[in-house]
C-alpha cells in the first residue's frame, strides 16, 4: 500500500507541475475552432512527455529509499556484511572511474538488487537483505558490478530520453488522428469523439512505444552483464546469474512499475516476451560465455 501510494502521489505532483510549466508557457489549449494548433500542440506533447519522465528521473533516488524502505550503510557500521557492501561496491566504483554513490539495503525476502539515480554523480546502489543471505560474496560482488556499470554507461539518463520520446510521440500523434476523426463525423458530437480516439490512440501508441523502450532495457542489460565482467569478472557475473536461475521464485514479479529495478525478469513467451524488460537469463549466461569476453 506504501508503495502503491507514493506512485499514486508522485504522479499527481508530476501532473500539478506540468500544468504549472504550461500555463507559464502560455500553452492553454491545441485544439482551436479552425482545428488543431501544431506549435502549440508540439510544446504540450514535448511537456508532458519528457516532462513526467524528467521529474520521475530527478525522484528516482529519493522514491527508491522511501518506496523499499533502503537504509544506507557507511561502511563503518560494526556489522561484517554491510561493510563488506560498501567497501565493495567502493572498489567498483573506482574501478569504473565513477562517484561513489549512495549504498543500501532493503528488508525483503526477493533477491533483487537495483542502481537508481538522475546522475552518475547522485546514484544509489541497492540490495535486499534476501540477495545478501542466499547469494555467495563472489556472486554479490558480480550482481554490484552489473549495477555500477547501469551508472556507468548512463543507462537511467537514457532509458528517461527513449520514455520521453515515445511519450511525445504518443500525445502528439493520438491527437493528429482524433482530429482527422472527429471532421469526418457530425459536428455535434465530434468533440466526445475527439476525447475518445484520443483516448484510444494514445493507449495504442504507448503499447507500441512499450515494446521499445523494453527493448532497449533488454539491449543494456546485456551491456552492464558485459561491464561487469571487466570491473569484477565473468566468472562472478556467470555465477550470479546461474544463482538467480536457482531462485527466480524469489524475485517479486507482482508490480510491473518497478520491473526495470528488478535483478532480472520473469519467464515470458509471444507477445509478453516483447514487452519483458529483461532478457532471459540464459541469454544472459551464454552471451557472457562466449570467447570475446575471456
Amino acid at each position: 500500500m506504501k508503495r502503491i501510494f507514493l506512485f499514486v502521489a508522485t504522479n499527481f505532483a508530476i501532473m500539478i507541475t506540468l500544468s504549472i510549466v504550461l500555463s507559464l508557457l502560455g500553452v492553454t489549449g491545441y485544439l482551436t475552432a479552425d482545428g488543431l494548433d501544431y506549435a502549440t500542440l508540439m510544446v504540450f506533447s514535448l511537456v508532458w512527455g519528457f516532462g513526467g519522465a524528467a521529474i520521475s528521473l530527478l525522484m528516482s533516488r529519493w522514491m527508491a529509499k522511501t518506496a523499499m524502505g533502503v537504509q544506507l550503510v557507511d561502511g563503518r557500521t560494526g556489522q561484517a556484511e554491510l561493510d563488506w557492501l560498501h567497501t565493495t561496491v567502493q572498489r567498483l566504483t573506482q574501478k569504473a572511474g565513477l562517484p561513489m554513490p549512495e549504498v543500501g539495503i532493503y528488508d525483503s525476502a526477493e533477491v533483487n538488487a537495483f542502481a537508481t539515480g538522475p546522475s552518475k554523480r547522485s546514484s544509489l546502489v541497492a540490495v535486499s537483505s534476501g540477495l545478501m543471505r542466499s547469494m555467495r560474496r563472489e556472486e554479490i560482488e558480480g550482481v554490484l558490478a552489473h549495477e555500477v556499470s547501469h551508472i556507468q554507461n548512463g543507462d537511467m539518463v537514457t532509458m528517461t530520453l527513449i520514455q520521453g520520446v515515445v511519450n511525445a510521440f504518443s500525445i502528439f500523434f493520438s491527437r493528429v488522428i482524433a482530429n482527422i476523426v472527429r471532421q469526418l463525423v457530425d459536428e455535434r458530437i465530434s468533440g466526445l469523439v475527439f476525447f475518445i480516439t484520443t483516448i484510444v490512440f494514445d493507449i495504442v501508441f504507448s503499447f507500441l512505444g512499450m515494446m521499445v523502450v523494453a527493448w532497449f532495457s533488454r539491449a543494456r542489460e546485456f551491456r552492464a552483464d558485459a561491464g561487469a565482467a571487466v570491473l569484477s569478472s565473468p566468472n562472478n557475473m556467470i555465477a550470479a546469474l546461474q544463482r538467480l536461475q536457482v531462485n527466480q521464485a524469489l524475485v517479486d514479479h507482482s508490480q510491473p512499475q518497478l520491473a526495470t529495478m528488478k535483478i532480472s525478469g520473469g519467464k515470458a513467451t509471444g507477445l509478453r516476451a516483447l514487452l519483458m524488460t529483461h532478457p532471459p537469463l540464459e541469454e544472459r549466461i551464454a552471451a557472457l560465455q562466449r570467447p570475446t569476453l575471456r
